[in-house]
């Protein structure tokens, strides 16, 4: 009775303290090739906590056809911190770990840091450089990316703090 007390206090303060969003994050990598191989593309589901965030993101790691096994989908998790607000803006950092499918180099991790803009509660846009590291059984890589995303919050975003001080009289 207690874990399923647990379990479900857990369940209510995650749900009631969050908030969902979706993210689009188009992408140019420094890697050698074609438009098509440097261009990348990342879809992210995920909820936010204050000034917490940590999204479930499904991508390509390069937009190129691909002739034989497809080695480029991958999914990642990334936890997201916003370190810094001014106003409208927002510094973020952003870390994740992921499985490229069907890859030599399967593992990979990734360091992002952003500048964020809230155009409205529920819509924000983000510029970000960040630097994807690929490791495999016989071999590793790294690439920066620079890009664009995009982020929908499905409800108006207005944090408070969990502690507030008393009204005034």
């Amino acid at each position: 009775m207690k874990r399923f007390l647990f379990i479900l206090l857990c369940q209510v303060s995650c749900t009631c303290f969050s908030q969902t969003y979706i993210s689009l994050a188009p992408s140019l990598s420094n890697n050698a090739g074609t438009f098509g191989e440097k261009a990348n593309f990342a879809f992210e589901v995920g909820r936010q906590w204050d000034v917490f965030s940590l999204g479930i993101d499904y991508g390509r790691i390069n937009l190129a056809k691909v002739h034989g096994k497809d080695t480029v989908n991958y999914i990642e998790i990334r936890p997201n911190l916003n370190i810094f607000q001014q106003g409208r803006f927002t510094n973020t950092l952003t870390t994740g770990i992921g499985y490229i499918f069907s890859s030599q180099q399967s593992l990979m991790t990734e360091v992002t840091s952003g500048i964020e803009y809230t155009c409205s509660d529920q819509f924000h846009l983000n510029v970000y450089v960040g630097q994807y590291y690929y490791s495999g059984r016989t071999a590793a890589s790294s690439e920066t990316f620079f890009g664009l995303s995009a982020v929908w919050y499905f409800a108006p975003a207005n944090p408070k703090s969990l502690i507030s001080p008393p009204a005034k009289k």
